[in-house]
């Protein structure tokens, strides 16, 4: 069995303690400084009573306090839920419930002491993403799986080495942003550059001033920096660029790479799974219409609706095996049981798997929008509207979107009488949901077509929306 990722790191500080770990604007810690604050924070912890095993929340943006929590918290042995800041109070509320924390942290004290980490059976992480009933679901993922899923990061899929610079501004709190642009660098011997938020400015900047050789993105950022067009000229040490969370056209890969000649390694993944299926940055080839091959030590199948197999180029479900797969969600034994069989991920997605292992995804069977590299469920969305007085039905679609992949659109049928503006019911779904799930389109129908056993027909309002 791999050691455990603190483990790693803790390696990799004693080897390199003069390197940088981090830096960002005004600030840097070296690996050496990075490994004693978490110590300080692990002392914290276990002064504070928190002892191994026990669930740590961090609510904490992409700053040093974000690696400094998660690390010392780690050390202790803990279990840790990164949580997005920009969920709203009731979002966290409801993941604070479920997940019954020892403790939240939304800031760190600048404390250092050495404190090795133990062995530990407990998870090492717990990260959330939205039920298929629209309530959040705890991804429950065990010391080992994250240390399968960070080595197939390292390599092949980024052939990180110590002379990396990894730009990290995506959310440390999503699993592409906090394995690819944290953990695996920070394991590797690399300098994680931290971004708290998003600007194409910015991010050229970041390129330029701390030497970036690897930046993990998504579409929408790509397209972003397309269209600031300043400065892609003077991405000199930019090996590779990679794309996750949601689809990346390969239109915009390849009009990114005619400008900066930087190639994106597109993938797939998923908070449950990591990203198992990727190009790779040793192998040069790049196929339109797929999202890579299967990465060392994770099968693949395609599945029928009676989960028999189907041979190469039929299309069915895709099922999943991988050491870096989740155990189960927390508290969820029904829904681990819909996702999880025999060590397979039921992925819910539609593909075709070619002779030469090449992946494209043809649709989804279950229900979900990928909005700028986040995932919504409609359900969720949809309560939010029927909450409303006025709102009778709800039915949430996503619409292709040439820079967000998928937009989040609504339709509502209103309660005979009533009188309601669209924007009112953005507005409403704006202040009751994270800035990335709210509707930015409502439509308003006399009533949803239906099927006879009374069932909505989505199919309908795609056509329509």
């Amino acid at each position: 069995m791999a050691d455990p990722v603190v483990a790693r790191f803790e390696v990799t500080a004693r080897r390199r303690p003069e390197k940088v770990a981090l830096r960002w604007d005004g600030g840097a810690l070296t690996y050496r400084q990075l490994d004693r604050r978490a110590g300080g924070f692990a002392r914290a912890l276990h002064h504070g009573g928190v002892r191994a095993g026990d669930r740590v929340a961090l609510v904490i943006g992409n700053r040093a306090e974000f690696v400094v929590a998660l690390l010392g918290a780690l050390k202790l042995g803990a279990t840790v839920a990164p949580l997005d800041p920009r969920l709203i109070d009731e979002e966290r509320t409801r993941i604070i419930d479920d997940l019954a924390p020892a403790v939240v942290v939304h800031d760190v004290a600048a404390d250092e002491c050495d404190w090795p980490s133990p062995s530990s059976d407990a998870p090492a992480l717990i990260l959330y993403t939205s039920g298929s009933t629209g309530a959040p679901k705890g991804a429950v993922l065990s010391q080992h799986a994250v240390a399968a899923g960070v080595a197939s990061w390292i390599d092949p899929v980024m052939a990180l080495t110590a002379d990396d610079v990894v730009l990290a501004v995506l959310p440390l709190s999503h699993s592409y942003g906090l394995n690819g642009a944290l953990l695996a660098p920070l394991v590797t011997g690399a300098t994680v550059g931290l971004l708290e938020r998003f600007s194409p400015e910015a991010v050229l900047g970041s390129i330029r001033d701390l030497g970036v050789s690897v930046f993990p993105g998504v579409a929408t950022m790509f397209r972003r920096l397309l269209d600031a067009d300043a400065g892609l000229g003077d991405l000199r040490r930019l090996r590779i660029a990679l794309s996750g969370a949601a689809p990346c056209p390969w239109p915009l890969a390849s009009e990114w790479r005619a400008a900066t000649g930087v190639r994106i390694l597109r993938g797939y993944g998923m908070t449950e799974l990591f990203r198992p299926i990727s190009y790779v940055a040793g192998d040069p080839e790049d196929r339109p219409d797929a999202i890579g091959r299967a990465v060392a030590g994770v099968e693949l199948k395609i599945v029928d609706d009676d989960g028999a197999g189907l041979a190469a180029g039929e299309c069915g479900e895709l099922f999943i095996r991988s050491p870096a797969a989740m155990d189960e969600y927390l508290g969820a034994p029904d829904e681990t049981r819909a996702v999880l069989a025999a060590g397979w991920f039921r992925t819910g997605d539609l593909a075709t798997i070619d002779p030469g292992g090449f992946v494209r995804i043809d649709g989804r069977k279950r229900e979900r929008i990928l909005r700028g590299g986040y995932s919504i469920f409609p359900q969720e969305v949809e309560a939010v509207l029927m909450a409303h007085p006025a709102v009778t039905e709800a039915a949430v679609i996503g619409v292709g979107h040439p820079e967000l992949g998928e937009e989040v659109t609504a339709f509502v049928a209103l309660r005979h009488g009533a009188d309601v503006a669209p924007e009112v019911l953005v507005a409403w779904c704006r202040e009751r949901l994270a800035s990335f799930k709210y509707p930015r389109l409502v439509t308003i129908l006399e009533a949803l077509p239906k099927a006879a056993t009374g069932k909505v027909l989505k199919s309908a309002l795609r056509t329509s929306g």
